[in-house]
């Protein structure tokens, strides 16, 4: 892992000034930091994929959606049971790809 990045999205995230970074910026903020520290930041990351799965720029290509769905899912079922965030951010990822899963089957 490259400390570089590791410190530079840490330094953004903290700039940021927000509980949540959300966008493009917080998929790449958390995505990196999942992979150094996933019980700290794999429970924002999930969040952070559910809330761009339903975004504009997605919200049209199910194929996109779905692994970003697909993401969060994996990223909140690897989180250590004993993590306070584990089974909202999943079961809000587990709703999110049945929503989805619905809307195809139309």
């Amino acid at each position: 892992m490259d400390q570089d990045m590791v410190l530079r999205a840490k330094v953004q995230l903290l700039s940021a000034n927000r509980r949540v970074v959300r966008g493009a910026e917080g998929l790449w903020i958390y995505r990196l930091l999942t992979q150094v520290e996933p019980e700290v930041y794999g429970s924002k990351l999930a969040y952070v994929l559910v809330e761009a799965s339903a975004s504009p720029l997605v919200r049209e290509l199910p194929g996109q959606r779905l692994a970003l769905l697909d993401e969060a899912v994996a990223v909140a079922t690897a989180l250590d049971a004993a993590n306070p965030y584990r089974a909202k951010m999943l079961a809000r990822a587990l709703a999110a790809r049945r929503e989805l899963d619905g809307r195809q089957a139309k």
